[in-house]
């Protein structure tokens, strides 16, 4: 047991590396919860937000991990996550747990738990659903590949940062679930915007198509969260000119990376590869600066029509 610097007592020392937009949030619940955090990232304002929010900033990863019992990771690609464990394995104590929680490559995701395991260590990939609003309010879906045991330890951490922790089986499995999900996700959020477009060439207004198909057979987490049409959910990008919640970038790099697996696996996932082919020009013109909703606005552009708010 330890003391966090506010005086109360812990049982977790956790290092958390990446505190951006996903992971700054992350930590910051966590020292909410009263674990003590040790956190780094090259971006110095990421690691100045940290602080404010009880991190205690590292000067390395390497630092970070020292006096870890857990140490949890949020990188946007595989190659970092497989370099950040080539270069903090060999500092961290015997048997820490590292719980990486980054959407990766499900290969990468087994090397980086093989490379853990012959380091002396205990592993987890932990992917999240949910975006910067459900890291910002610890509503986030955790879906973990890796033992059970490893799961139980890294549980009570997950639930601090999210309301729910699933495990879905052995190393690489989280990942899978991930992938999978966002398939569901980016394939929905276009028959929905075409949906839309539609509707607005034959006349319909965005309410009168959300207020059918929100509580009918077309209801969806697209739809009915985070409408790519402003107006009926006031809380959707939609109506804050599509700041991003989850940026079109990362849909368009989640869906790359179950193209990838569908080809690996040769699963005839037609829908899958066009919303991958879809989502990767739309990111190529807006990268990060608009949410994965926006594509509406392309699909209207590409059908001929104006700006289009229904009437």
């Amino acid at each position: 047991m330890r003391h966090h610097r506010g005086g109360g007592l812990v049982s977790t020392t956790v290092a958390f590396i990446g505190l951006g937009h996903m992971g700054g949030p992350m930590a910051a619940n966590l020292t909410k919860a009263g674990h003590r955090l040790l956190g780094h990232d090259l971006v110095p304002a990421a690691m100045e937000n940290a602080a404010g929010a009880g991190v205690e900033p590292a000067a390395s990863a390497t630092e970070a991990v020292a006096d870890a019992d857990v140490v949890i990771s949020m990188l946007p690609a595989g190659r970092h996550v497989l370099g950040l464990y080539d270069d903090i394995l060999a500092a961290a104590r015997p048997g820490t747990l590292f719980v990486d929680c980054s959407t990766i490559d499900v290969a990468d995701a087994r090397t980086a738990h093989e490379r853990a395991v012959a380091a002396g260590m205990r592993a987890l990939d932990a992917p999240v659903s949910g975006g910067v609003v459900g890291a910002e309010a610890a509503t986030l879906t955790f879906m973990a590949g890796g033992g059970e045991a490893e799961f139980a330890e890294a549980r009570p951490l997950l639930e601090a940062m999210g309301k729910k922790a699933v495990h879905c089986g052995g190393p690489g499995a989280g990942q899978a679930a991930k992938i999978c999900n966002n398939m569901i996700l980016g394939v929905s959020m276009i028959a929905v915007s075409e949906a839309f477009v539609l509707g607005e060439s034959l006349g319909l207004s965005h309410q009168a198509l959300y207020d059918v198909a929100s509580t009918a057979s077309g209801q969806c987490w697209a739809l009915s969260v985070n409408c790519p049409v402003p107006g009926p959910v006031p809380a959707s990008p939609a109506n804050r000119e599509y700041r991003p919640g989850f940026a079109a970038s990362l849909m368009a790099k989640d869906l790359g990376l179950a193209a990838n697996a569908v080809r690996a696996g040769g699963v005839d996932a037609e829908l899958g590869l066009r919303a991958a082919e879809l989502y990767t020009a739309y990111a190529e013109r807006v990268s990060d600066t608009e949410d994965f909703s926006g594509i509406v606005r392309t699909i209207r552009d590409r059908s001929g029509e104006e700006n289009g708010d229904a009437a």
